[in-house]
């Protein structure tokens, strides 16, 4: 199942999505659980072409959890959808015993207006593929600061919504075809998904891919791939090519997509299939992501 389901309600269409939050730790570098819980259901809504209008939001809560926590994440919660231009409309909350659940769990749904179709049918072979900005970060944050880990600087996460930054391009820009958000599994399993369920091949240049050199080393310090790993505020764009270094230009005038890039190209072989282009110049099939590498991320 896609991210959003696209519904025809009298004649208009709109957008619904729904997750749940199981991140830990509950606080994190550059956001909290809260937080995520509003951008991670606002993004979904986003990248389905849809402006995000309202919200559910459902804590469990276990028995003990010390109440100024709680605070502060509604508080979050609060400004989350400020910042998003979002209401919560209705919402529940369950109390269970300790170790029942790891201190808080949040679900959200979410509610949009189709603003543009940007069905996975619209891609073909040619068609430009776009990043919005550097890679990796909220994974890393969250594995360093759960284990403790010290890599001699901060990794702060990427959580942001990202409403500011892509509906004013897919209001004025008829060129931009798809968009997904690469959270779970990272870019390269985001990619698969994509060239699975067009039939079509994507072939993404390794060296094009935006990566902070912190991250890199980081990477480099554990034995992972970058490629692989969550981002909680950005987003994967398929576009039509005579219209990519524009929108790049676009995105690089915000905040959020001044790292923007062109990253790969649709192609007819192989099909179904992402290849990386690599630095040293050879190539490699990049694979779906087998298993979780780090659990409750998001």
């Amino acid at each position: 199942l896609s991210d959003s389901a696209l519904l025809d309600f009298k004649g208009e269409e709109l957008a619904f999505t729904t997750d749940s939050f199981v991140v830990s730790p509950l606080f994190f570098r550059g956001g909290d659980i809260g937080k995520l819980a509003v951008c991670g259901s606002v993004n979904d809504l986003v990248v389905a072409g849809s402006q995000p209008l309202y919200l559910s939001l459902a804590l469990i809560i276990e028995e003990g959890l010390d109440y100024s926590l709680l605070e502060k994440v509604v508080d979050s919660i609060a400004q989350s959808c400020r910042n998003s231009g979002v209401k919560v409309v209705t919402g529940d909350i369950k109390v269970v015993e300790k170790g029942a659940c790891d201190k808080l769990f949040i679900n959200t749904s979410g509610i949009g207006r189709v603003i543009r179709n940007l069905e996975i049918k619209n891609i073909r072979v040619k068609d430009k593929v776009i990043i919005t900005g550097r890679i990796a970060e909220h994974g890393l944050s969250i594995l360093s600061q759960r284990n403790g880990i010290d890599f001699g600087v901060n990794i702060k996460s990427d959580c942001q919504s990202l409403e500011g930054l892509l509906l004013p391009l897919l209001n004025k820009c008829k060129a931009i075809k798809f968009m997904r958000d690469p959270t779970r599994g990272g870019l390269a399993t985001t990619l698969n998904e994509i060239a699975q369920t067009s039939g079509l091949g994507i072939v993404i240049d390794e060296t094009s891919v935006p990566i902070s050199s912190r991250v890199r080393a980081a990477c480099e310090l554990l034995g992972i791939d970058p490629l692989y790993i969550a981002n909680e505020g950005k987003a994967i764009m398929v576009v039509e090519p005579a219209a990519a270094e524009n929108i790049v230009n676009r995105l690089r005038q915000q905040r959020l997509g001044r790292y923007a890039g062109i990253i790969g190209s649709i192609t007819r072989e192989p099909k179904a299939a992402v290849v990386l282009n690599t630095g040293v110049g050879t190539s490699r099939i990049l694979d779906m992501l087998i298993s979780e590498s780090l659990p409750r991320i998001c």
